[in-house]
């Protein structure tokens, strides 16, 4: 949980404002946005604000702007970003799922509790299990637990989290013979995996957004699917190409 001071900080840090999602480029059908945003490329400290467009195609702001961290690199067009630089990617993502160590705070996406037994895997050996959410560590695993986090290790950060559609794989189902979820068009194994908006911890993030734990809990109750969200994320200076 972010205290006062650091909260403060935070602010003095964040922009001024957020651009209104009618300057966005690649917001699609998208009726609910999130925008992420820093004052450089090398900031590790960032403003979340949230939009929705009405029936008339009118964006309103939903929330009031929240002080955020992101990654400890500072950032990197997707495109090119590399593992475990610590860089948030920048660009335009959808929202479809999120999971957390406490009890579903509301949401209307898929949420999944988590247990000791869940993690998610980022081993660059195992394409095939990349960035995904396993519930269990099969016997018969393909990937590696010390190349995955077990995500109730991490009960202050992930108390609740939704997960951030960048390098995620396609074809996604069961081996049941496994006992893993596998892809079979599989993430860009260099690019990394795990990007979250999740709960603050004590400073900047390993390539997530963090907001407090309050927030993130706000943020999953109003995301609707049925409304198409988007993440927007990059520095102010080039928000606009994200």
């Amino acid at each position: 949980m972010v205290t006062l001071g650091a909260t403060a900080a935070l602010l003095a840090e964040a922009p001024a404002s957020a651009a209104p999602p009618a300057g966005l480029k690649n917001l699609g059908d998208a009726r609910q946005v999130i925008v992420v945003t820093g004052r450089s490329w090398t900031s590790t400290y960032s403003t979340v604000t949230a939009f929705q467009r009405t029936d008339q195609g009118r964006w309103i702001q939903t929330f009031a702007a929240m002080p955020a961290r992101n990654g400890y690199g500072g950032w990197a067009w997707s495109a090119s970003r590399v593992q475990d630089t610590g860089t948030t990617p920048a660009g335009t993502f959808t929202i479809t799922q999120a999971f957390g160590v406490l009890a579903d705070p509301g949401t209307r996406l898929s949420y999944r509790k988590v247990d000791g037994n869940d993690y998610w895997v980022g081993d660059q050996l195992d394409p095939r299990t990349y960035n995904l959410l396993q519930p269990s560590a099969s016997a018969k695993r393909t990937w590696r637990t010390s190349e995955a986090e077990r995500l109730a290790a991490y009960p202050t950060q992930y108390a609740h989290a939704a997960v951030i559609d960048f390098n995620r794989p396609a074809g996604v189902h069961w081996n049941e013979e496994l006992g893993e979820f596998v892809a079979d068009t599989p993430a860009h194994t260099s690019r990394g995996s795990a990007i979250f908006l999740h709960a603050s911890g004590k400073g900047s993030t390993a390539g997530c957004v963090s907001v407090s734990r309050a927030d993130v809990a706000a943020l999953l109750r109003w995301l609707d699917p049925a409304l198409r969200p988007r993440i927007v994320m990059a520095p102010a200076s080039d928000l606009a190409n994200a």
